[in-house]
């Protein structure tokens, strides 16, 4: 049956349908492939069968997920904008590029240039476009439209409807994506280059995780080849955090890009025992890379017996003020410490293939490998500049005062030193009980001796609360790829956490990146966020508060209660809305709390647990809240989140982080009276 010429909607729908189809003859093109004989050696069949099985994944079909989500009708075709009587064109923005069996595009790369004034077009700069149109969805169906003539100077601007709607829209199960609502203070930074690295400060609901993710989604497009040799990678505060977004990208067709949090790439020893707080600040400050880098280094001697290398009936003497000048050249040189300590006996043959020349002998590299691999030069570098494991380095630094007293003087004082030393010291590596920290300093120690793999660029989500030598440890994995530095100075809860964003980037080697703020709120209501926002004078001052665009206020209660009971009651209140639900609380309240919702017979689950339509309640201790949201959000008993950390700012940027969770409404329950901050 034909589409009815003026029913807009009905062909809409219509193109839909077509693209869907010919996304699935894409896929169905790659899997009819036969790559049997397309390769000279069984490693390429691998690695080819591998990037088609990427391909096919790539072009799934989601369930529920619109294919496209906006149209752009240009008035000029792109380019061509000074060609008399140029045609308009007509673009379909989606999720990925779809074209049918002609290569003809039905559905453009939200990433693509020509893409790009959906994002950022207005009345005052149309960019050449005619018409904007965003679409509604139910599910996967296409139900609503709503059109922009943004080249119509009669039609006011206003607020788009869906636009408000989309970003409203219910939470359950992991993050989405936000390629249908990003904004042009979003789109910028997400399209920034890749040579840069960007900080973003954004508050709650700002969307800088969003945008994070969105960044190395637009740049694996953009620079595809490059990031697919040098690799890309996000890193998270912790594991619930990773599962929470790790739908994000293969929603957008990107499936190679690794997460891990900070703790999985310093995974040298197995963690077995934690640090209090200032022995935790003291191992975090940068100054202890100076203090390792002095311990490994005086490891090396300086030579006092020359090298006699035999060869056949010859003898090759290499004196010892010689050797000591090849030591200091490569000490002078600055290169890693196991670098240097390779290229010595190359050193040593070299010095003895001169001699060998002025005798009237041609030796060859083949002979200048032989002398390197004599035994008297390999024992001369093995006690000249011997080989050092950095967990034994680590180790005897926090196990013997003696050495550490040396090697932290002047950097260290008495106080910090005896902080950091262990009470009663380990007898090897495998039984120690190493702390998170202690696994940062190996990896420091490790990157000191062999230098660490650099990717072409890194994600680094919730960076407020690394310490100095945590930043160090990303910044080793970018040394020659670029970042983006994703966080929030007043959600920092760690005693180290961090003061200023050009102090982080220093640490992080990135002293040139550019620092964006986002202070537009899209994810927390207005009375939500106005009521978090008085605690900023006392956590961060000089940040600018969040300011929500939501036209929508949320529900916002505070509610006084005698018990557990009342709190699940209020959970329970929570539910009869559409969405998702989280309970937080003050980590000690937990077991009590689920005690009464298990009493109760309401379902719940923990943080990192997908939610379902059966279960959509999460109890959530207040020290993993951060980075989740939830459409309902009931905090339990303030007073105690606070009481619960080290001090009261810390406490207060936990309550803080706690009060800014919820999407569509907050209930403060409580029995002991609200800080004095939130007056």
């Amino acid at each position: 049956m034909s589409t009815p010429i003026d029913d807009p909607l009905a062909r809409e729908r219509s193109h839909l349908s077509a693209s869907r189809s010919a996304l699935r003859a894409m896929r169905e093109g790659v899997e009819a492939l036969d790559i049997s004989d397309v390769t000279a050696n069984w490693v390429n069949a691998e690695a080819l069968a591998h990037q088609v099985e990427e391909r096919i994944k790539a072009l799934a079909d989601l369930s529920g997920t619109p294919l496209f989500f906006g149209r752009l009708d240009y008035l000029h075709a792109p380019g061509a904008e000074e060609a008399e009587g140029a045609e308009g064109e007509r673009f379909y923005i989606g999720r990925r590029h779809v074209h049918d069996h002609d290569g003809d595009p039905m559905v453009i790369d939200w990433r693509a240039p020509v893409s790009q004034p959906f994002y950022r077009a207005s009345k005052k700069d149309p960019m050449d476009i005619a018409l904007r149109r965003r679409f509604g969805y139910t599910g996967g169906d296409l139900t609503a439209y709503e059109d922009e003539h943004l080249s119509d100077p009669a039609e006011a601007a206003r607020t788009s409807k869906l636009l408000q709607q989309e970003i409203e829209r219910p939470r359950v199960g992991p993050m989405r994506d936000i390629v249908a609502t990003i904004q042009p203070e979003q789109d910028e930074i997400v399209r920034s280059g890749l040579s840069g690295t960007v900080c973003v400060q954004g508050g709650p609901g700002t969307g800088k995780t969003a945008v994070g993710l969105h960044r190395v989604a637009y740049l694996l497009y953009a620079h595809r080849e490059r990031l697919a040799r040098t690799g890309t990678l996000v890193i998270g505060p912790n594991r619930s955090f990773l599962h929470y977004i790790e739908q994000v990208l293969p929603a957008l067709g990107e499936l190679a890009v690794q997460q891990a949090t900070v703790d999985d790439l310093v995974a040298h020893i197995e963690i077995k025992g934690t640090d209090d707080a200032t022995a935790a600040v003291v191992k975090g400050d940068a100054r202890l890379a100076r203090v390792l880098r002095r311990a490994l280094y005086s490891h090396v001697t300086m030579p006092t017996e020359p090298v006699v290398v035999v060869r056949g009936s010859r003898r090759w003497r290499v004196p010892a003020y010689e050797l000591v000048e090849l030591v200091r050249e490569l000490l002078d040189r600055d290169i890693r410490y196991g670098a240097a300590r390779e290229a010595l006996p190359q050193r040593i043959a070299h010095a003895v293939l001169v001699q060998m020349e002025r005798s009237g002998e041609a030796p060859d590299d083949r002979v200048q490998d032989a002398v390197a691999r004599n035994s008297a030069v390999k024992a001369a570098v093995k006690a000249v500049w011997p080989a050092v494991d950095p967990a034994k380095l680590v180790l005897r630094l926090l196990s013997d005062a003696e050495f550490l007293a040396v090697h932290a003087e002047g950097i260290l004082d008495e106080d910090e030193q005896k902080a950091i030393l262990w009470a009663k010291p380990a007898r090897s590596v495998k039984s120690a009980k190493w702390s998170a920290a202690d696994a940062v300093l190996i990896d420091e120690a490790t990157d000191l001796i062999q230098r660490t793999h650099s990717l072409g660029h890194v994600v680094l989500d919730e960076a407020q609360d690394l310490s100095p030598m945590q930043y160090r440890a990303v910044g080793r994995r970018c040394t020659t790829g670029s970042a983006t530095v994703l966080g929030d100075l007043a959600q920092g809860t760690t005693p180290w956490a961090t003061r200023s964003w050009q102090e982080a980037l220093a640490h992080l080697g990135k002293q040139d990146a550019l620092v964006e703020e986002l202070t537009a709120g899209f994810r927390v209501p207005t009375d939500v966020i106005t009521y978090a926002s008085r605690l900023l004078p006392h956590i961060a001052p000089g940040l600018t508060p969040v300011v929500s665009i939501r036209e929508n206020p949320g529900h916002f209660e505070i509610r006084p209660v005698s018990g557990g009971k009342d709190v699940v009651e209020a959970c329970r209140e929570s539910l009869r809305h559409e969405g998702s639900t989280g309970l937080i609380a003050a980590d000690a309240r937990v077991p009590e709390l689920a005690e009464a919702l298990t009493e109760a017979g309401i379902p719940y689950l923990g943080p990192g647990e997908e939610t379902t339509e059966d279960t959509r309640l999460t109890l959530v201790p207040a020290s993993l809240a951060k980075g989740l949201e939830y459409d309902y959000v009931v905090l339990d008993d303030p007073r105690a989140v606070v009481d619960g950390e080290p001090d009261e700012r810390t406490g207060l940027r936990r309550l803080y982080v706690a009060l800014t969770r919820a999407v569509s409404g907050l209930t403060v329950t409580h029995t002991a009276p609200l800080p004095d901050q939130l007056a």
